[in-house]
């Protein structure tokens, strides 16, 4: 009776990483939402979130749905980081992106965009933090330089470490970001304080969701923040989700939008479940890859 048991507990097990990997790793999907943060009259602004692309060139599902996204025709893109899982797939990333980097865009690095995942016990994700020091010199190293060159080269604004301000229909918004934390290569002191002068809306951009940086952000009264990392919690239980988010974030703000509360304020916080994972551990359950098409509409004020 117990070795049956067993047996079809292991069945199942299988089973569920055979769906995870083969059929929920390429369901692919769209979120919307609506954020109301701009001040009042402005048009409303659609902006696309891509994080955690994590690209191989054997990953054609994903490159398709990546070519696809400008025909959702965004006002901008917030790119979160984490594009690569090895440094052939450099062009491959370029090239599927393709329209996209003519819209106006910002974006931040993470530790997938320095060096290249290793291969490590899975269940070593359902850990609360695996935090790093660096940029572990016992990986592979990325086409880092390469990645930035080609992504800012049709006009997207790097915030690792810098502000950046852009005019959309007519909105002028003004973007910091730092780099990625889970690396502890976060220095929030480059971009802190204020919004500058003449600016409509402040916004956040980092990788990894630490709670330090985003309590710095929220003292700053920046009113939205941009983050990846988190995977969604990449295996979740239905009707529970998230077990961790690889970080100190709460695992109930594992994906999509919330609110970042501080004593001193809050923000709305947008994390991306993202569109891949590591290539050692391909599989999701209950936490299908997205991107998010986010509307920016007018505050209770506007």
């Amino acid at each position: 009776m117990i070795g049956t048991l067993a047996g079809r507990l292991a069945l199942a097990g299988a089973a569920c990483v055979a769906y995870g990997t083969f059929i929920e790793a390429n369901a692919f999907q769209v979120r919307r939402v609506r954020v109301p943060v701009l001040p009042a009259g402005a048009q409303r602004i659609r902006v696309l979130h891509v994080s955690d692309i994590h690209l191989t060139r054997g990953k054609h599902a994903r490159r398709r749905f990546v070519a696809a996204l400008s025909g959702l025709e965004p006002d901008l893109v917030v790119n979160t980081g984490d594009n690569l899982s090895e440094g052939a797939a450099l062009r491959p990333l370029l090239d599927d992106l393709g329209r996209l980097l003519d819209v106006p865009g910002v974006f931040v690095f993470g530790s997938n965009d320095y060096t290249e995942a290793k291969g490590t016990n899975p269940l070593a994700y359902l850990a609360r933090s695996t935090s790093r020091e660096g940029t572990a010199p016992d990986r592979g190293e990325l086409p880092t330089e390469e990645l930035r060159a080609g992504l800012s080269a049709g006009g997207w604004k790097d915030l690792t470490g810098h502000r950046a301000t852009i005019e959309v229909r007519g909105t002028r918004i003004e973007f910091r970001g730092t780099d990625d934390a889970h690396l502890h290569r976060d220095d929030y002191g480059l971009v802190a304080g204020p919004a500058s002068a003449g600016v409509d809306l402040s916004i956040g951009v980092t990788h990894a969701p630490y709670r330090r940086v985003l309590d710095a952000m929220t003292a700053d009264g920046v009113p939205l923040v941009f983050a990846g990392h988190t995977h969604g919690g990449q295996v979740c239980v239905p009707g529970w989700g998230a077990l961790t988010t690889n970080c100190d974030l709460p695992p109930a703000q594992a994906k999509g939008l919330s609110r970042h509360r501080t004593p001193i304020g809050s923000s709305w916080l947008h994390v991306s479940a993202g569109l891949g994972s590591s290539p050692f551990a391909p599989y999701r359950f209950a936490c299908p890859p997205e991107v998010t098409l986010l509307t920016l509409t007018p505050g209770p004020n506007g």
